[in-house]
């Protein structure tokens, strides 16, 4: 499964640039594959500008945000893994989002045949009779139709 991350990561963006807002990430400097001058490095983060007038050549891809900027006059390309982005937040307010860290999900065998059944959870039929022998609410007895379960429904609890 895809991580979440870039998707929102691009969708805040839009929001903050729709709301005339300045993007701004919070980027740890310290995590493999980020390229950030690093004399603007401050407790091993640093905060990027990503506003429009800023930046040049932004692409904001499942792996990776890159684009240009310039540091002390000085045009730099920048490389942000979307791992090492802490957080995306508009300048003038502060609204945004921080990023927790997210769990390691466990990849699809692309081939079936490969994969290690033993190793995961597994489906087994389950015998009508032991259905109805053994719980409360069941009035089945052998030969009789069970009788029908309501459908699940979604309740709001405030």
């Amino acid at each position: 499964m895809h991580s979440s991350r870039p998707y929102i990561a691009r969708a805040l963006y839009q929001w903050l640039l729709d709301n005339e807002l300045t993007p701004y990430i919070v980027v740890d400097a310290e995590q493999e594959g980020v390229e950030v001058p690093g004399e603007f490095v401050q407790n091993g983060q640093i905060v990027l500008n990503m506003g429009v007038s800023a930046i040049r050549d932004l692409s904001m891809e499942n792996d990776a945000i890159a684009f240009s900027a310039r540091f002390g006059g000085k045009p730099t390309q920048l490389m942000v893994p979307m791992e090492a982005l802490i957080a995306i937040y508009g300048r003038e307010n502060g609204v945004g989002m921080v990023f927790g860290h997210e769990p390691e999900m466990p990849e699809q065998a692309a081939d079936d045949e490969t994969r290690d059944d033993s190793a995961g959870p597994a489906l087994a039929s389950v015998d009508d009779s032991d259905e109805s022998s053994g719980g409360e609410d069941s009035t089945a007895t052998s030969g009789e139709e069970a009788p029908k379960k309501a459908r699940p429904s979604l309740r709001v609890v405030k």
